[in-house]
Protein backbone atom coordinates (compact mmCIF):
# COMPACT_ATOMS: atom_id res chain seq x y z
CA UNK A 1 0.00 0.00 0.00
CA UNK A 2 1.63 3.10 -1.18
CA UNK A 3 2.45 5.85 1.47
CA UNK A 4 1.37 9.58 1.04
CA UNK A 5 2.50 12.72 3.24
CA UNK A 6 -0.56 15.13 2.99
CA UNK A 7 -1.10 18.66 4.70
CA UNK A 8 -4.16 19.39 5.62
CA UNK A 9 -5.28 22.50 7.38
CA UNK A 10 -3.50 25.81 8.72
CA UNK A 11 -1.33 23.52 11.51
CA UNK A 12 0.08 21.21 7.94
CA UNK A 13 0.98 23.98 6.02
CA UNK A 14 2.59 25.87 8.38
CA UNK A 15 4.64 22.40 8.51
CA UNK A 16 5.07 22.00 4.89
CA UNK A 17 6.64 25.71 4.82
CA UNK A 18 8.83 24.53 7.72
CA UNK A 19 10.27 21.69 6.12
CA UNK A 20 10.76 23.65 3.07
CA UNK A 21 12.48 26.40 4.33
CA UNK A 22 14.96 23.88 6.42
CA UNK A 23 15.56 22.13 2.99
CA UNK A 24 16.23 25.30 1.41
CA UNK A 25 18.74 26.59 4.45
CA UNK A 26 20.37 23.18 4.36
CA UNK A 27 20.92 23.18 0.46
CA UNK A 28 22.25 27.24 0.93
CA UNK A 29 24.28 26.18 3.50
CA UNK A 30 26.05 22.95 1.95
CA UNK A 31 26.49 25.11 -1.65
CA UNK A 32 28.28 27.77 0.23
CA UNK A 33 30.33 25.13 1.76
CA UNK A 34 31.55 24.07 -1.52
CA UNK A 35 31.91 27.62 -2.77
CA UNK A 36 33.93 28.15 -0.12
CA UNK A 37 36.27 25.38 -1.38
CA UNK A 38 36.83 27.10 -5.01
CA UNK A 39 39.84 29.26 -6.04
CA UNK A 40 38.45 32.36 -6.36
CA UNK A 41 41.52 35.07 -7.01
CA UNK A 42 40.79 38.62 -6.10
CA UNK A 43 42.52 39.98 -9.18
CA UNK A 44 42.88 38.44 -12.90
CA UNK A 45 45.01 35.20 -12.57
CA UNK A 46 47.52 37.05 -15.32
CA UNK A 47 47.79 40.26 -12.84
CA UNK A 48 49.29 37.44 -10.16
CA UNK A 49 51.48 36.17 -12.98
CA UNK A 50 52.87 40.05 -14.05
CA UNK A 51 53.36 40.39 -10.49
CA UNK A 52 55.29 37.59 -10.02
CA UNK A 53 57.09 37.18 -13.55
CA UNK A 54 56.78 40.98 -15.27
CA UNK A 55 55.05 41.83 -18.30
CA UNK A 56 54.02 38.83 -19.63
CA UNK A 57 54.51 40.23 -23.39
CA UNK A 58 58.86 40.71 -22.80
CA UNK A 59 61.17 38.56 -23.60
CA UNK A 60 64.35 37.37 -21.03
CA UNK A 61 67.19 39.09 -22.94
CA UNK A 62 70.14 38.09 -20.70
CA UNK A 63 72.86 39.78 -18.19
CA UNK A 64 74.95 41.93 -20.76
CA UNK A 65 72.03 43.28 -22.86
CA UNK A 66 70.13 44.79 -19.85
CA UNK A 67 73.33 46.15 -18.30
CA UNK A 68 75.35 47.14 -21.17
CA UNK A 69 72.34 49.76 -22.11
CA UNK A 70 71.24 51.48 -19.64
CA UNK A 71 73.67 50.10 -16.17
CA UNK A 72 76.71 50.83 -18.37
CA UNK A 73 78.86 53.14 -16.05
CA UNK A 74 76.72 52.58 -13.32
CA UNK A 75 77.94 51.71 -9.45
CA UNK A 76 75.17 48.96 -9.62
CA UNK A 77 77.24 46.98 -12.28
CA UNK A 78 80.16 47.33 -10.74
CA UNK A 79 78.75 46.02 -7.13
CA UNK A 80 76.80 43.27 -8.51
CA UNK A 81 79.83 41.99 -10.65
CA UNK A 82 82.15 42.07 -7.46
CA UNK A 83 79.22 40.13 -5.44
CA UNK A 84 78.42 36.55 -4.46
CA UNK A 85 75.88 36.30 -7.27
CA UNK A 86 77.82 38.63 -10.20
CA UNK A 87 80.76 35.98 -9.30
CA UNK A 88 78.06 32.94 -10.21
CA UNK A 89 76.85 34.43 -13.41
CA UNK A 90 80.56 35.36 -14.60
CA UNK A 91 81.73 33.76 -17.98
CA UNK A 92 84.86 31.89 -15.71
CA UNK A 93 82.06 30.42 -13.46
CA UNK A 94 79.72 28.96 -16.32
CA UNK A 95 77.12 28.85 -14.15
CA UNK A 96 74.25 31.28 -15.10
CA UNK A 97 72.53 30.86 -11.81
CA UNK A 98 71.13 34.53 -11.06
CA UNK A 99 71.40 37.71 -12.90
CA UNK A 100 68.97 40.57 -13.15
CA UNK A 101 66.13 39.11 -14.91
CA UNK A 102 65.76 36.93 -11.67
CA UNK A 103 64.55 39.57 -9.92
CA UNK A 104 63.34 42.27 -12.10
CA UNK A 105 61.48 39.85 -14.62
CA UNK A 106 61.95 39.79 -18.53
CA UNK A 107 63.73 43.06 -19.71
CA UNK A 108 63.59 43.53 -22.82
CA UNK A 109 60.89 46.33 -23.00
CA UNK A 110 62.98 48.26 -20.36
CA UNK A 111 65.76 48.69 -22.45
CA UNK A 112 63.78 48.71 -26.07
CA UNK A 113 65.48 51.47 -28.14
CA UNK A 114 68.45 51.72 -25.80
CA UNK A 115 71.75 51.86 -27.59
CA UNK A 116 75.00 52.06 -26.38
CA UNK A 117 75.01 55.20 -28.52
CA UNK A 118 72.43 56.75 -26.94
CA UNK A 119 74.40 55.82 -23.60
CA UNK A 120 77.08 57.90 -24.99
CA UNK A 121 75.31 60.58 -25.89
CA UNK A 122 73.28 61.08 -22.72
CA UNK A 123 76.59 61.12 -21.17
CA UNK A 124 77.91 63.73 -23.45
CA UNK A 125 75.16 65.71 -22.02
CA UNK A 126 75.68 64.81 -18.60
CA UNK A 127 72.48 62.75 -18.29
CA UNK A 128 72.70 58.89 -17.10
CA UNK A 129 70.59 56.89 -19.06
CA UNK A 130 67.39 55.26 -17.48
CA UNK A 131 65.72 52.12 -18.60
CA UNK A 132 61.90 51.84 -18.54
CA UNK A 133 61.61 50.36 -14.75
CA UNK A 134 57.58 50.56 -14.95
CA UNK A 135 57.85 47.53 -17.31
CA UNK A 136 59.83 45.53 -14.82
CA UNK A 137 58.54 43.54 -11.60
CA UNK A 138 57.42 46.45 -9.02
CA UNK A 139 58.94 44.42 -6.19
CA UNK A 140 58.05 47.42 -3.62
CA UNK A 141 54.46 47.40 -4.20
CA UNK A 142 54.21 43.16 -3.97
CA UNK A 143 53.07 41.93 -0.25
CA UNK A 144 55.82 40.69 1.80
CA UNK A 145 55.35 37.45 1.31
CA UNK A 146 55.80 37.36 -2.16
CA UNK A 147 58.73 39.43 -1.88
CA UNK A 148 60.21 36.92 -0.18
CA UNK A 149 59.12 34.33 -2.64
CA UNK A 150 61.37 36.11 -5.43
CA UNK A 151 64.89 35.32 -2.93
CA UNK A 152 62.83 31.63 -1.94
CA UNK A 153 63.32 30.90 -5.68
CA UNK A 154 67.41 30.32 -5.19
CA UNK A 155 67.79 30.74 -1.10
CA UNK A 156 65.93 27.65 -0.06
CA UNK A 157 66.46 23.76 0.74
CA UNK A 158 69.90 23.24 0.59
CA UNK A 159 71.72 26.58 -0.77
CA UNK A 160 70.65 28.55 2.31
CA UNK A 161 69.93 25.69 4.81
CA UNK A 162 68.68 28.18 7.67
CA UNK A 163 65.70 29.52 5.34
CA UNK A 164 63.86 26.40 5.05
CA UNK A 165 62.13 27.65 8.55
CA UNK A 166 61.40 30.55 6.87
CA UNK A 167 58.16 30.52 5.92
CA UNK A 168 56.57 29.11 9.47
CA UNK A 169 58.75 31.67 11.24
CA UNK A 170 58.07 34.67 13.14
CA UNK A 171 59.43 37.36 10.98
CA UNK A 172 56.81 35.82 7.52
CA UNK A 173 53.87 35.47 9.73
CA UNK A 174 54.47 39.07 10.50
CA UNK A 175 54.91 40.13 7.08
CA UNK A 176 58.32 40.84 7.10
CA UNK A 177 59.90 40.16 3.63
CA UNK A 178 63.58 39.46 2.90
CA UNK A 179 63.79 43.32 1.49
CA UNK A 180 63.18 44.98 4.79
CA UNK A 181 66.55 43.80 5.88
CA UNK A 182 68.40 42.72 2.92
CA UNK A 183 69.63 45.01 -0.20
CA UNK A 184 71.29 43.53 -2.39
CA UNK A 185 72.04 46.92 -4.39
CA UNK A 186 74.14 48.54 -1.31
CA UNK A 187 77.43 47.17 -2.31
CA UNK A 188 79.14 44.14 -3.44
CA UNK A 189 79.27 42.23 0.24
CA UNK A 190 75.99 40.58 0.37
CA UNK A 191 76.39 39.20 3.84
CA UNK A 192 74.77 41.18 6.15
CA UNK A 193 77.53 42.10 9.02
CA UNK A 194 77.06 41.36 12.38
CA UNK A 195 77.67 45.02 13.56
CA UNK A 196 74.81 45.88 11.44
CA UNK A 197 72.43 43.82 12.50
CA UNK A 198 71.96 45.46 15.51
CA UNK A 199 70.33 48.59 14.01
CA UNK A 200 68.32 46.27 11.59
CA UNK A 201 66.72 44.76 14.13
CA UNK A 202 65.81 47.76 16.27
CA UNK A 203 63.81 49.47 13.64
CA UNK A 204 61.03 47.28 14.86
CA UNK A 205 61.91 45.62 18.35
CA UNK A 206 61.77 48.82 19.80
CA UNK A 207 61.21 47.57 23.85
CA UNK A 208 64.38 45.93 23.14
CA UNK A 209 66.30 48.89 22.53
CA UNK A 210 65.23 50.55 25.64
CA UNK A 211 66.12 47.21 27.54
CA UNK A 212 69.93 47.13 26.06
CA UNK A 213 69.82 50.72 27.68
CA UNK A 214 69.33 49.58 31.48
CA UNK A 215 72.28 49.43 33.84
CA UNK A 216 72.31 45.89 33.33
CA UNK A 217 72.37 45.17 29.87
CA UNK A 218 74.08 42.38 27.76
CA UNK A 219 76.76 44.61 25.55
CA UNK A 220 74.56 44.96 22.16
CA UNK A 221 74.78 48.63 22.08
CA UNK A 222 78.69 48.08 22.56
CA UNK A 223 78.88 46.07 19.54
CA UNK A 224 80.28 43.36 22.05
CA UNK A 225 77.19 40.51 21.44
CA UNK A 226 75.22 40.98 18.39
CA UNK A 227 71.46 39.92 18.40
CA UNK A 228 72.04 37.34 15.64
CA UNK A 229 74.24 35.21 18.65
CA UNK A 230 71.18 34.21 20.15
CA UNK A 231 68.01 34.45 17.63
CA UNK A 232 67.74 33.08 14.03
CA UNK A 233 66.40 35.67 12.06
CA UNK A 234 64.84 33.18 9.63
CA UNK A 235 63.67 31.11 12.37
CA UNK A 236 63.39 28.33 14.29
CA UNK A 237 61.69 25.71 15.37
CA UNK A 238 62.30 26.77 18.82
CA UNK A 239 60.52 29.70 20.71
CA UNK A 240 61.47 33.43 20.56
CA UNK A 241 63.38 31.90 17.21
CA UNK A 242 66.35 30.57 19.44
CA UNK A 243 69.26 29.57 17.89
CA UNK A 244 69.66 26.30 20.08
CA UNK A 245 66.72 24.11 21.43
CA UNK A 246 66.02 25.70 25.14
CA UNK A 247 66.74 28.90 26.56
CA UNK A 248 69.49 27.38 28.73
CA UNK A 249 71.63 26.05 25.47
CA UNK A 250 71.43 29.38 24.57
CA UNK A 251 72.91 31.19 27.11
CA UNK A 252 75.52 28.51 28.12
CA UNK A 253 77.00 28.75 24.82
CA UNK A 254 78.83 32.11 25.82
CA UNK A 255 78.01 31.30 30.11
CA UNK A 256 79.45 27.44 29.87
CA UNK A 257 80.42 27.48 33.40
CA UNK A 258 76.80 27.26 34.34
CA UNK A 259 75.75 24.60 32.06
CA UNK A 260 76.68 21.71 34.37
CA UNK A 261 75.68 19.07 35.15
CA UNK A 262 76.10 19.74 38.43
CA UNK A 263 75.67 17.07 41.90
CA UNK A 264 73.90 19.87 43.46
CA UNK A 265 71.69 21.31 41.29
CA UNK A 266 69.80 24.45 41.70
CA UNK A 267 66.05 22.44 41.95
CA UNK A 268 64.12 23.42 38.95
CA UNK A 269 65.81 26.81 37.58
CA UNK A 270 68.87 24.77 36.10
CA UNK A 271 67.07 24.65 32.17
CA UNK A 272 65.23 27.89 32.79
CA UNK A 273 67.89 30.67 33.05
CA UNK A 274 64.66 33.25 32.55
CA UNK A 275 63.38 32.66 35.73
CA UNK A 276 65.70 34.85 37.78
CA UNK A 277 67.45 36.65 34.50
CA UNK A 278 66.23 39.22 31.84
CA UNK A 279 68.04 38.26 28.65
CA UNK A 280 68.26 41.80 27.01
CA UNK A 281 68.42 43.91 30.07
CA UNK A 282 67.41 45.14 34.12
CA UNK A 283 67.28 48.08 36.21
CA UNK A 284 68.85 45.01 38.93
CA UNK A 285 72.41 43.96 38.76
CA UNK A 286 73.76 40.26 36.33
CA UNK A 287 70.23 40.91 34.85
CA UNK A 288 68.04 40.02 37.87
CA UNK A 289 64.57 40.26 37.37
CA UNK A 290 63.95 41.38 41.08
CA UNK A 291 66.96 42.81 43.34
CA UNK A 292 68.39 39.78 46.07
CA UNK A 293 67.11 38.87 48.79
CA UNK A 294 63.43 39.53 47.09
CA UNK A 295 64.25 37.18 44.43
CA UNK A 296 65.92 34.28 46.48
CA UNK A 297 62.34 34.61 48.53
CA UNK A 298 60.05 33.91 46.22
CA UNK A 299 60.94 30.50 46.45
CA UNK A 300 62.82 30.07 49.89
CA UNK A 301 60.56 32.23 52.14
CA UNK A 302 62.10 31.01 55.52
CA UNK A 303 65.78 30.34 56.60
CA UNK A 304 66.92 28.41 59.05
CA UNK A 305 69.34 30.36 61.67
CA UNK A 306 71.05 29.55 64.97
CA UNK A 307 69.08 31.05 67.20
CA UNK A 308 72.43 33.50 69.22
CA UNK A 309 73.41 34.50 65.29
CA UNK A 310 70.43 35.18 63.46
CA UNK A 311 70.46 38.89 64.32
CA UNK A 312 73.81 39.42 64.39
CA UNK A 313 73.92 37.73 60.35
CA UNK A 314 70.98 39.66 59.39
CA UNK A 315 72.64 43.07 60.38
CA UNK A 316 75.56 42.14 58.19
CA UNK A 317 74.64 40.31 55.28
CA UNK A 318 71.58 41.87 52.97
CA UNK A 319 72.46 39.10 50.03
CA UNK A 320 71.55 35.92 49.76
CA UNK A 321 74.68 35.54 47.45
CA UNK A 322 77.57 37.24 49.94
CA UNK A 323 77.07 33.16 51.53
CA UNK A 324 75.48 31.09 48.50
CA UNK A 325 77.91 32.13 45.80
CA UNK A 326 77.57 29.24 43.50
CA UNK A 327 73.96 29.61 43.07
CA UNK A 328 73.68 28.16 39.59
CA UNK A 329 75.18 24.84 41.29
CA UNK A 330 78.25 23.10 42.57
CA UNK A 331 80.04 19.65 42.87
CA UNK A 332 80.52 20.21 46.35
CA UNK A 333 78.61 19.68 49.30
CA UNK A 334 78.42 23.04 51.90
CA UNK A 335 80.53 22.57 55.13
CA UNK A 336 78.35 25.56 56.77
CA UNK A 337 75.88 24.50 59.69
CA UNK A 338 72.92 26.48 58.56
CA UNK A 339 70.21 24.93 56.26
CA UNK A 340 69.90 24.49 52.82
CA UNK A 341 73.69 25.10 52.15
CA UNK A 342 74.67 23.02 49.35
CA UNK A 343 75.57 25.98 47.68
CA UNK A 344 77.79 27.51 49.87
CA UNK A 345 81.59 28.59 49.45
CA UNK A 346 83.55 26.68 50.41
Amino acid sequence: MENKITFTGKTGIKAFMKSMVFSLLIVSVLWGCETLRESKPIIPMQDYETMLMGRLDANYIGNDNCLSACHFHDKLRRDFETSTMGAQISSESHLPLVNCESCHGPGSLAVAGLTPETVERDAAAGHITQCKSDTLIDLKSLPPQAQSLVCLKCHSANATFNLHNWNAGTHSINDVSCHDCHNLHAGPVLVTEPVDVEDMCTRCHRKQVVEFSLPSHHPVKEKRVFCTDCHEPHGTISENSLREETVKETCTKCHAEKAGPFVFEHADNGDECTRCHRPHGSVNNNLLTVKVPFLCLQCHPTHRLSATSANAVAKRHTRCTDCHAQIHGTDLPSTGVSGGGRALTN
